[in-house]
């Protein structure tokens, strides 16, 4: 059995394509090696570069932790004004002016958006208009005295005094009660009719029963009660559960959003005694439901019970009741049971 041997020579050559092949294979290490060295070796960083990354990281980290703290002092104003009755809600407002910016109204959006049930959407939705109304009229009347509760009642009124300066019942002035009417509208977007409004026109309208003497004030303070009240109340409607009408919730929202005058014609027309398809029964039922939803959103909204717009709400309310009694009293008594 032969071996053949193969010979490698380092020696020059002429077959060979390199004048020193020895000196070829070291060149070529060489540069191998350093090639290998620029793919394994770290990036060298200087002193300025190591500072520049720490002074970025800990400028992000600032910047959050920043953010942060905005959202958490955001919330905590929100909450209070939330949890504050209408005067507490207009002392916050003007004491943390500067904090009504983009960044609170887009927190407010977002908390708004992320509410699981209706009712407390609608609270946030008209928590957000109260106070962009009485920001507005802060930044409005900075220089200007903001009216006191008797001085918005006189203004509310003014549509109805006489030029002897009484307040006839009727108005002599067909056109009189549209007008004040109206005035509430305005000033109710305003942010004017808090609880010292209503604390005031209550006062007012017991020292007209005292006195007995100004029967035309006292009827157009009633008046002024229950428009405001029906205000109140047709800012939420229940008469809709998707893409159901539910009739009875309806049926209510139509005689709340009516005058009182009406109220007689509208329960005969709509309750299955007369011409309408909504039993007393179904009536009594709705107007239940909505006085312990206005209840709840008092307990949870002040710690503090006051008479106030939710209270009188629920006052409101409960004079449709003995209208309906003439049409169904023994099923009062049923429903009752």
């Amino acid at each position: 059995m032969g071996i053949n041997v193969i010979y490698v020579s380092a020696s020059p050559s002429i077959y060979s394509p390199f004048p020193n092949p020895q000196g070829s294979l070291h060149q070529n290490w060489k540069l191998r090696k350093h090639k290998l060295n620029l793919r394994l070796s770290p990036f060298p960083l200087n002193s300025s570069c190591s500072r520049r990354r720490t002074t970025f990281i800990c400028a992000a980290n600032q910047e959050a932790e920043e953010a942060f703290k905005k959202t958490v002092e955001i919330d905590r104003l929100i909450d209070m004004l939330r949890e504050a009755n209408p005067h507490q809600l207009q002392k916050l407002v003007v004491e943390n002016i500067l904090a009504f910016n983009p960044s609170f109204w887009v927190r407010l959006a977002a908390r708004t958006d992320t509410c699981k049930s209706e009712d407390d959407k609608k609270d946030y939705e008209e928590l957000a208009a109260t106070v962009m109304n009485v920001v507005d009229r802060v930044v409005h009347k900075t220089n200007e005295k903001i009216e006191s509760a008797t001085d918005v009642l006189k203004g509310v009124l003014k549509p109805v005094v006489d030029d002897e300066g009484e307040i006839p019942w009727p108005p002599r002035d067909p056109r009189a009660l549209t007008l004040m009417e109206k005035e509430i509208s305005q000033r109710e977007q305003e942010g004017q009719l808090d609880e010292g409004f209503l604390a005031e026109v209550n006062a007012q309208l017991r020292q007209a029963k005292e006195d007995g003497d100004k029967p035309g004030l006292e009827a157009m303070l009633q008046k002024v009660l229950q428009l405001y009240a029906s205000k109140v109340l047709s800012k939420r409607s229940y008469a809709m559960k998707g893409k159901e009408v539910l009739k009875d919730e309806l049926f209510l929202e139509i005689i709340i959003q009516a005058p009182e005058q009406e109220w007689n014609n509208i329960l005969i027309n709509g309750l299955t005694i007369g011409a309408g398809d909504i039993s007393p029964e179904e009536l009594f039922t709705v107007i239940k439901k909505r006085i312990e939803r206005i209840l709840i959103r008092t307990v949870r909204q002040s710690h503090t019970p006051t008479f106030g717009s939710y209270s009188f709400s629920v006052f409101y309310l409960t004079e449709v009741v003995p209208l309906i009694y003439p049409y169904s009293f023994s099923s009062l008594h049923t429903a009752e049971k």
